[in-house]
């Protein structure tokens, strides 16, 4: 079975010796290992000022400021994780280790960008628009907890006897 076939299997390594020393030896790692936790914050900052101002409406400013913010890391966040994975796994997005995470995550830029579009296009009212940042959150969430899951996946397989 070739390296590609097996990342594809449940059973199979996250990552080869190879692809180890590589991801441990990147720069781009720490740079992930730095971003995704801001990313993280910048998020839960805004989820509060969305849900303020959808249950008062209250604070549409900061609300429409701190998702910007929160897309900006996220844009931020999938270019240089394009690099790592490019970096250790040889091609930018979509290696068979993190199809599923890089698919998804396009699902979650889509949805952010539809946010920035509709509010630069001034195509939905304020109330729509948290609306529609909620619903990219939530498939941020979801894309989120894929990345913990091979995060615990590497650190497993880390551990692991050889």
């Amino acid at each position: 079975m070739t390296p590609s076939a097996q990342n594809t299997t449940h059973s199979a390594a996250l990552y080869t010796p190879a692809q180890r020393a590589r991801r441990d030896s990147s720069r781009w790692t720490m740079v992930q290992g730095v971003l995704a936790p801001l990313q993280f914050v910048a998020f839960v900052i805004s989820l509060i000022l969305v849900l303020r101002c959808l249950w008062n409406g209250a604070g549409y400013e900061a609300a429409t400021w701190s998702i910007l913010i929160k897309t900006g890391f996220l844009y931020l966040i999938m270019v240089t994780g394009a690099i790592w994975e490019k970096i250790v796994f040889g091609q930018y997005l979509f290696a068979p280790a993190f199809f599923w995470e890089d698919v998804f995550s396009f699902v979650v830029i889509a949805l952010h960008t539809a946010y920035v579009w509709a509010l630069f296009g001034a195509a939905l009212e304020p109330a729509p628009l948290m609306w529609l940042a909620l619903c990219a959150y939530a498939a941020y969430v979801v894309n989120a907890g894929q990345f913990l899951l091979k995060l615990r996946a590497a650190r497993l397989q880390a551990e692991a006897p050889a």
